[in-house]
């Protein structure tokens, strides 16, 4: 899929031990398993021969090692901005362990006890979706799932709460955009390029 001039580029790092076991991994700093490292050079094929104006990553491990394997880590910008949300006492559970002691809680609504409420993700990114927008040439952004959601949210001027419309799969690509002036979403949640033959080396 063609993608147009003007765009944030944004790459979910890939899959770890803890998100293939749907556990909130926030700023615990898992390593990729085997299967994550090849999705992150295959990351770096399906942006073979783009030019980025800048790379940003999320300083955790996950993140860093994607945009290395991918081959963009010797450009690679570290923004504390693009760290996962944060968990708090939920850090290292499924979503069914939480509302086994707690039946109606929602991420998007409820936030974390001792971690980050929605508005507090918001406000982390909202001055980093600002620069973004004003950036000359393309970005490319390595990042989290829940954090990515709440960007695309806020680039669209929507609530963080509006973050839950866009499922995040591992290693998936997704792109953010202007069509005029007004910001849209160009690309998301492509994983195409993880179902290709991988190429010969």
């Amino acid at each position: 899929m063609a993608l147009a001039a003007r765009l944030v580029v944004l790459v979910r790092h890939g899959e770890t031990p803890w998100s293939l076991a749907g556990k909130h991994t926030g700023r615990t700093d898992i390593a990729l398993t085997d299967a994550g490292r090849d999705a992150a050079r295959r990351v770096g094929e399906a942006l073979a021969g783009r030019a980025f104006a800048r790379v940003l990553s999320s300083p955790l491990a996950r993140a860093l090692d994607t945009c290395r394997l991918a081959g963009f880590g010797d450009r690679a910008e570290r923004d504390e901005a693009l760290l996962e949300w944060d968990y708090g006492e939920y850090e290292g559970l499924t979503t069914p362990e939480i509302r086994a002691a707690r039946p109606d809680w929602w991420l998007w609504r409820d936030g974390c006890p001792g971690g980050e409420a929605p508005g507090e993700v918001a406000a982390r990114v909202d001055p980093l979706v600002a620069s973004l927008a004003a950036s000359e040439g393309d970005v490319l952004v390595f990042a989290h799932a829940h954090l990515l959601r709440v960007l695309a949210a806020r680039w669209l001027g929507l609530p963080p709460s509006e973050g839950r419309l866009f499922a995040l799969g591992t290693a998936s690509l997704s792109a953010l955009g202007f069509e005029r002036e007004e910001r849209v979403i160009a690309r998301w949640n492509d994983d195409s390029h993880l179902r290709r033959a991988p190429s010969a080396t």
